[in-house]
């Protein structure tokens, strides 16, 4: 196995999709606030980023999934603006079923969602592009936010 890896604790979507789905098991212990439409208008802005993101990641040339090796480090486009687009667009497609489907509980899982990203994924994915391209990821961390 290669060391070329960031390391991450599990793959995104897993650490989401569990907690979603840890949520739905007790949307009826909670009121069931939400809207579909609501929903669709997050989900919306979600997909567009995401879109974007992985327009960027593929025309680069560079692996999305973090844990396989990173060939090139992204800086332009919607990158120009958040270090972690996908997270982001990640985060609101979360928010968005979570009203659509009124699911309560899974809305007030996402602040532990968001901490073991952030400690699990995106400190582990930083230090790898750190070591990886080191003057070059820091300048673009010096300029650019880790979210938006």
């Amino acid at each position: 196995m290669s060391s070329d890896r960031p390391g991450v604790m599990a793959p995104p979507p897993l650490i989401f999709g569990g907690a979603f789905a840890l949520g739905y098991l007790c949307r009826n212990l909670m009121p069931r606030l939400g809207s579909p439409v609501a929903g669709a208008a997050v989900a919306a802005v979600g997909v567009i980023i995401l879109g974007l993101s992985f327009n960027r990641m593929l025309r680069a040339s560079t692996n999305i999934d973090p844990s396989k090796p990173t060939t090139a480090l992204v800086t332009s486009g919607i990158y120009r603006f958040s270090r972690n687009p996908i997270y982001a667009a990640t985060t609101l497609l979360y928010i968005a079923a979570a009203l659509s489907f009124r699911v309560l509980p899974a809305l007030i899982l996402l602040p532990v969602v968001l901490v073991v990203l952030h400690f699990g994924v995106i400190r582990r994915e930083e230090r790898y592009l750190e070591s990886k391209f080191p003057e070059e990821y820091r300048n673009y961390r010096a300029r650019v936010r880790r979210w938006i």
